[in-house]
């Protein structure tokens, strides 16, 4: 079991929705570009099953991304997140789209992130997570910074987490 702080407990008991970056948070921040152009990229399987198991208790998942990719859209599909954004330049804005769109108030949100442009997000939300790869400042923002890094098993991490808090409110 992860052990977070009794204040921050109850803040994660309030979780409705979980948003995450994709690029250093469901992959270690690399990605593969063939000769040919086609990109790849690798994701974790335990991620994969916090995801869905999240999902099944009832909490939203999003994701968003700067990047667009055809890989994140396919793995996105395949765990069930309908909230997928891509290609963001504005991932604030975007996250207040889905809010609304979606009835909660960002205090209910959580967000799991790594870089400087997570940041803003990372800011406006009930409970921030930097995965253990992020930048200082991103690290030094959050309210939590998962033991597990970006790509393997950090997602999981938050997941369980999120779903721990859940049990116990």
């Amino acid at each position: 079991m992860i052990q977070v702080k009794p204040k921050s407990q109850a803040r994660l008991a309030a979780i409705r929705l979980v948003a995450f970056d994709v690029d250093g948070v469901f992959t270690d921040g690399r990605f593969y570009l063939s000769d040919s152009g086609i990109e790849s990229k690798a994701f974790c399987t335990l991620d994969g099953f916090g995801i869905r198991a999240i999902i099944k208790a009832g909490i939203q998942v999003a994701v968003i991304s700067g990047r667009k990719s055809r890989a994140v859209e396919i793995r996105m599909q395949e765990l069930g997140i309908s909230n997928v954004a891509l290609g963001c330049a504005d991932k604030l804005q975007e996250f207040d789209r889905i809010c609304d769109s979606l009835g909660l108030d960002k205090s209910e949100c959580a967000y799991v992130g790594d870089d400087i442009p997570d940041l803003p997000l990372l800011q406006q939300v009930g409970f921030s997570v930097a995965v253990a790869n992020s930048v200082a400042e991103v690290r030094q923002a959050c309210d939590y910074t998962t033991t597990a890094p970006g790509g393997y098993g950090a997602v999981r991490e938050v997941c369980d987490m999120i779903l721990d808090a859940a049990v116990r409110r």
